[in-house]
């Protein structure tokens, strides 16, 4: 009884959804993994139903309350829009901390890679020794190019192929200085080891970056919350006495 509603709300979702969005929905979902079960048509279908909800209760919601019917065409509008942007959002924030995931794994992972190289295990080995001894979307990603090697694709494939399935700037570097070390000849253990240096480098950059965006950030906080808030406590019994010292007096 699902499929055939299924189906259709899938139908109506691609009729509205231009065919670059569904190319920009798959990208977002390749960058979150793939979540079991999900696709660009579950997510298309998702994006109709919604936003048949979200029109719905703006339709209710606002008499049930009392409001005129200026209040219910705005509520279904901003209800329909909600339905619809909702599901899409939320694949871009998965994303969003997949790609963040990986960004910070990454320097540790290459610290791991780069001893288990310069101990004498091969490229294969020592990514595979990652893969097992660590957690997380890059582990993924790393099991994801050792299956893919041995089902017959080259090394050089398979590590171009995890630069395309992500948009984490330190990660394609890392899979660039791979292929030209395996095109050029060049020593794999050295590469890595800079490679490993630059991460680390660049972590200490971004929480450098972070850490000075934090006035910024708070000073909004700041002016409008805590500062009111605490001007009513220290000046508010002041206020209160002058008040009643004068009400007093005259």
């Amino acid at each position: 009884m699902l499929d055939p509603l299924t189906e259709r709300f899938t139908a109506i979702g691609r009729r509205f959804t231009p065919e670059e969005r569904v190319a920009r929905i798959r990208r977002r979902l390749d960058l979150g993994g793939n979540p079991d079960g999900w696709d660009a048509d579950r997510v298309l279908g998702l994006k109709a139903l919604a936003a048949l909800v979200g029109s719905l209760l703006g339709l209710v919601l606002p008499p049930v309350l009392g409001f005129g019917p200026v209040v219910t065409v705005l509520c279904v509008v901003l209800g329909c829009t909600l339905g619809w942007v909702g599901p899409t959002l939320w694949v871009y924030q998965v994303g969003y901390d997949r790609s963040q995931r990986v960004r910070r794994e990454l320097p540790d992972a290459l610290d791991l890679l780069t001893i288990s190289v310069e101990s004498g295990l091969a490229f294969d080995a020592g990514l595979a020794q990652v893969a097992r001894r660590t957690t997380g979307p890059l582990a993924q990603e790393f099991f994801r190019v050792l299956q893919e090697m041995q089902i017959g694709t080259g090394r050089v494939q398979a590590m171009r192929a995890l630069g395309e399935r992500t948009d984490v700037p330190e990660l394609r570097s890392f899979v660039g200085a791979m292929i030209q070390a395996d095109a050029f000849g060049i020593p794999i253990s050295g590469v890595l080891r800079v490679q490993a240096r630059e991460m680390r480098v660049k972590r200490s950059q971004r929480a450098e970056e972070l850490a000075q965006k934090v006035p910024v950030k708070i000073l909004f906080p700041l002016i409008f919350c805590i500062m009111p808030c605490l001007f009513l406590v220290i000046m508010g019994p002041a206020v209160i006495t002058v008040i009643n010292n004068f009400t007093g007096k005259f």
